[in-house]
């Protein structure tokens, strides 16, 4: 019964009516955020942290996090009707989800993805509120040694678990990094990387980062894509299930809250890699995977379930551990900091009203999602017609003078239009912003545990291999190089094989034509 008290003081603090207010308020936006193309949880987040400034720290994170998990499913509805995902995550839902709306189905496609957040969430709630306090007492016992692996383990998780290519992400990171170390040094109070600005000293706000790269950068990235002209939505029809869709999707709901709740909790895992997962496993499960891509309502049910569930489980590092697990986490840590609340295993103790009552507020989210989803995607749907002449530019202007409220620093706007470019550009090449993101915020947490812990072990590195917790860590960091140094290896190996197997194929008999004609091209004269 202990245990339950605080549980049951965070329904209290959810049901007052100012965090019911922005509970609703942080849904509704993350359903409008996900159906906009391109702007998505992160930009709309980091847009958003100065409005927090004057909100209480938990009305502000309950609207934040009702941002992050509402646009799991706003994304579905563009990707069911226009088959354009409106979120990274949705992206496989889109598959057998506008397949479904060309057979006149799209009402049972987002109904049973409305359904399948909804409880994939609604087990992840669950499961956060008996797992989180267990993560936080195991991680009481941690250190400056300890803090210094787990950041430098949840940097290598990020780059080698995510879906883009490993060298670009470790590029990010380390960008990130240096970033991070722009300003005075911590413990001596020695200037770096700022040269000769004073702007500089205080190094670069979190917030410029935040809303340089996934603001400004992820509009002007997607400012092609938005002029386009919208295609013609499917008919809706009917957006209740029948007894058979229920029938075919409860095992995927099931696996897609499972996988979701723990990939979600990975650092580089989250909403997209669990939906994508989530797919390939209802692929391999189902007797016929034949219908997967022709409209298979499991290859809806599945990615829904999964994302929503990730969405939520991605709280437990964080505010267990005071570790974000991606992107959007990061920018929801910048948030709480900036509300003076440090995540962590003290936070259960020390702000039990704040963790239980953002905790809390996701069930209370996941019902109001539930309930507006389906008779709102008419409205959601003629939002998109509003034209990208007059949303982009508007967007930027909020994004503007968001961070000139933090510190009434024109410097700082400047920051934003150059981090801005930079992100743009990032995208271009192929480079994205959340390994960056992430590192830049694990970067500080890393540098100043590490020299912490090279005071504690009198400049030994091997102070760590005798800190239990910190050399179990480390085996696992080293266990992680080593395993993507071996699937690199493999993916070598068999390019190189079917590069091979593909030139045997071709007889030299086959060859000799193709060389008698080279050599006539080259002297056509002895060729007539």
């Amino acid at each position: 019964m202990d245990f339950l008290s605080p549980v049951l003081d965070g329904f209290g603090v959810v049901f007052q009516p100012d965090n019911l207010l922005y509970c609703l308020l942080g849904v509704t936006l993350g359903m409008l955020v996900g159906v906009l193309p391109g702007l998505g949880p992160a930009a709309t987040i980091a847009i958003l942290l100065p409005i927090t400034y004057n909100i209480e720290p938990t009305s502000a994170i309950i609207m934040l996090a009702g941002i992050f998990y509402g646009a799991q499913y706003g994304g579905t509805i563009t990707s069911v009707l226009l088959r354009l995902p409106g979120e990274a995550s949705s992206v496989v839902t889109a598959i057998d989800g506008h397949e479904m709306a060309r057979q006149g189905r799209a009402g049972a496609a987002l109904g049973i993805a409305a359904i399948g957040s909804f409880i994939g969430g609604t087990i992840a709630i669950v499961a956060l509120t008996f797992v989180a306090p267990l993560v936080s007492g195991f991680a009481i016992d941690f250190g400056p040694a300890e803090y210094t692996m787990l950041a430098l383990l949840g940097i290598l998780l990020v780059t080698t678990l995510g879906t883009g290519s490993i060298f670009k992400s470790l590029a990010m990171a380390t960008l990130g990094l240096l970033l991070a170390t722009i300003g005075q040094d911590p413990l001596l109070g020695t200037a770096r990387l700022t040269f000769g600005s004073d702007q500089l000293l205080d190094g670069i706000d979190f917030v410029i980062v935040a809303m340089g790269l996934f603001g400004v950068g992820e509009i002007l990235y997607n400012l092609e894509a938005l002029r386009k002209k919208a295609p013609k939505a499917a008919p809706v029809g009917s957006v209740y299930p029948t007894r058979k869709d229920f029938s075919e999707s409860k095992g995927a709901i099931a696996r897609g809250s499972l996988s979701g709740f723990l990939l979600g909790i990975l650092p580089g895992g989250g909403a997209t890699m669990s939906s994508m997962v989530a797919y390939a496993v209802e692929k391999k499960a189902t007797k016929r995977p034949e219908k997967f891509g022709r409209g298979a309502i499991q290859g809806v049910a599945g990615p829904e379930t999964a994302n929503n569930a990730a969405a939520t489980s991605s709280f437990i590092p964080l505010l267990s551990l005071g570790i974000p697990a991606n992107a959007t986490m990061a920018i929801m840590f910048g948030a709480l900091m900036l509300q003076g609340i440090t995540p962590g295993p003290l936070l259960v103790e020390e702000e039990p009203q704040l963790f239980w009552g953002v905790v809390n507020s996701m069930y209370i989210g996941n019902l109001l999602l539930l309930a507006m989803s389906l008779p709102l995607i008419g409205i959601f749907v003629r939002i998109l017609k509003v034209r990208a002449a007059i949303l982009a530019p508007l967007t930027i202007l909020i994004t503007m003078i968001g961070v000139y409220t933090v510190r009434n620093n024109v410097f700082d706007m400047y920051l934003v239009i150059g981090l801005g470019l930079l992100g743009y550009l990032m995208k271009k090449v192929g480079f994205e912003p959340g390994p960056l993101v992430l590192a830049f915020v694990l970067g500080g947490i890393l540098e100043s545990a590490f020299r912490r812990s090279m005071r504690t072990f009198d400049g030994e590195l091997s102070g760590f291999l005798g800190e239990p917790i910190a050399a179990s860590l480390l085996g696992a960091i080293v266990l992680l190089i080593l395993l993507s140094v071996l699937r690199a290896v493999r993916s070598r190996n068999k390019a190189t094989q079917n590069k091979e197997n593909k030139n045997s194929d071709v007889t030299p008999a086959e060859r000799e034509p193709e060389d008698g004609a080279e050599q006539r091209d080259r002297d056509p004269a002895e060729h007539p």
